[in-house]
């Protein structure tokens, strides 16, 4: 388990990481809370912050509640506070301020590593909710609510002036593929295409047979080539049925972020541009910028 500790004291945490490290832990050690608080933001590997009560420049109760917070937002994490002075006041704020548990410093070993135990039982549930939460349960794609929310995080991270693309895509004449052979041999070619789009970047499943992703840091041209050779890839696809192999078929809408958009409007861009392509012949990729068709049916 990757676990952060914070103390002013170098001796103390050489004393802790002593403790973890030889039980296979990858231990990052910080003497200022506010370093520690962005390391662990921009870390989502950590799993467990073990924070004395006595650092700064934030407070060790502020540190425990920045980083519930981070919790809170979709991450796993185990935050423990720790400190010399232990009575029932220290251990109330600790816990009312995000703290998970309250240990002494230093900590015993044995109970250390019982801690940190329960840490590693309560970060692995919070990691399968989590996964329950953003998961689309049958092709284990983002689902509309975790893939708006990651692209927004995108976003933020793209700023004003950084690329990126969306792709939108659904599968032409879906219901005909549902009507004639089965909702089984339905389920299956959406598994299919989800199949093609998961490593592409941020991929989600919005709904039915539609299906987005987001390429953060590419360019129009970068994200008309991904969905041009995704459109070249479903349409080889076979999905079996008791009527023999089923080809099918995709449409695409690209949209290019532009200074000052919203993720809303980026997404309606590429639905337009995805309805274009489908009442102009589908099995094709058409640019929200230019109104391009850039690939044309097979």
């Amino acid at each position: 388990m990757h676990i952060v500790i914070v103390d002013s004291s170098r001796v103390v945490l050489r004393i802790v990481a002593g403790m973890l490290e030889p039980r296979g832990h990858v231990v990052t050690q910080f003497t200022d809370s506010a370093e520690a608080l962005a390391y662990v933001t921009d870390n989502p590997t950590v799993r467990a912050l073990i924070t004395s009560l006595e650092v700064r420049p934030l407070s060790g109760l502020e540190l425990c509640w920045s980083a519930r917070l981070l919790a809170e937002s979709s991450r796993p994490l185990s935050i423990i506070a720790m400190s010399s002075a232990r009575n029932a006041r220290n251990l109330a704020e600790a816990l009312d301020s995000g703290a998970d548990d309250f240990i002494d410093k230093p900590p015993g070993a044995e109970e250390l590593q019982a801690r940190l135990r329960a840490a590693e039982r309560l970060t692995t549930l919070q990691g399968d909710l989590i996964r329950l939460a953003e998961t689309d349960p049958l092709t284990g794609l983002l689902n509309r609510r975790a893939f708006l929310h990651r692209t927004r995080e995108a976003a933020n991270k793209t700023g004003s002036f950084g690329h990126l693309c969306a792709v939108l895509l659904d599968i032409d004449h879906f219901k005909r593929i549902n009507d004639e052979h089965g909702h089984d041999v339905g389920d299956a070619a959406i598994k299919a295409v989800a199949g093609l789009i998961e490593a592409e970047g941020i991929a989600g499943r919005l709904g039915g047979e539609e299906f987005a992703v987001v390429l953060p840091g590419r360019r129009l041209t970068d994200a008309e080539a991904v969905a041009s050779r995704l459109r070249l890839k479903a349409s080889d696809l076979r999905i079996r049925s008791p009527k023999g192999p089923v080809r099918l078929t995709c449409s695409f809408g690209v949209s290019e972020w532009s200074e000052g958009e919203t993720i809303e409007g980026l997404l309606k861009r590429a639905d337009i541009a995805l309805y274009e392509a489908k009442t102009t012949g589908r099995n094709r990729v058409v640019s929200a910028m230019t109104d391009l068709v850039l690939a044309r049916t097979a």
